[in-house]
């Protein structure tokens, strides 16, 4: 029973990280990052890094993904990403603060 439920955890942590990879494909995020070098922007790693272990941090980082922002990693403005929900930012903001 206890392999069953491990295995089942692992399945959806799996599906989730490569539905939200997907989704930072389709969404256009990976033209200004990366998962772990700097491009026009931070790498998810670098974020994940910043952010460590701050849980209110989540619905910042969903809003600037969707408003966008700037002054945080330099002089290049975020811009705005319209395309994306606020429900997609929250799950690309969750997936990209558990790079590492």
């Amino acid at each position: 029973m206890k392999i069953a439920l491990s295995l089942i955890s692992t399945l959806l942590v799996s599906t989730s990280a490569f539905a939200s990879a997907e989704l930072a494909e389709k969404k256009g995020c990976v033209a200004c990052h990366a998962a772990d070098s700097k491009r026009i922007g931070p790498s998810y790693k670098d974020v994940a890094a910043k952010y460590a272990g701050n849980k209110e941090v989540v619905a910042t980082l969903a809003a600037k993904v969707v408003k966008g922002g700037g002054g945080v990693w330099g002089t290049i403005p975020m811009p705005a990403n319209t395309q994306v929900t606020a429900a997609e930012a929250k799950t690309l903001v969750q997936w990209i603060l558990t790079a590492n």
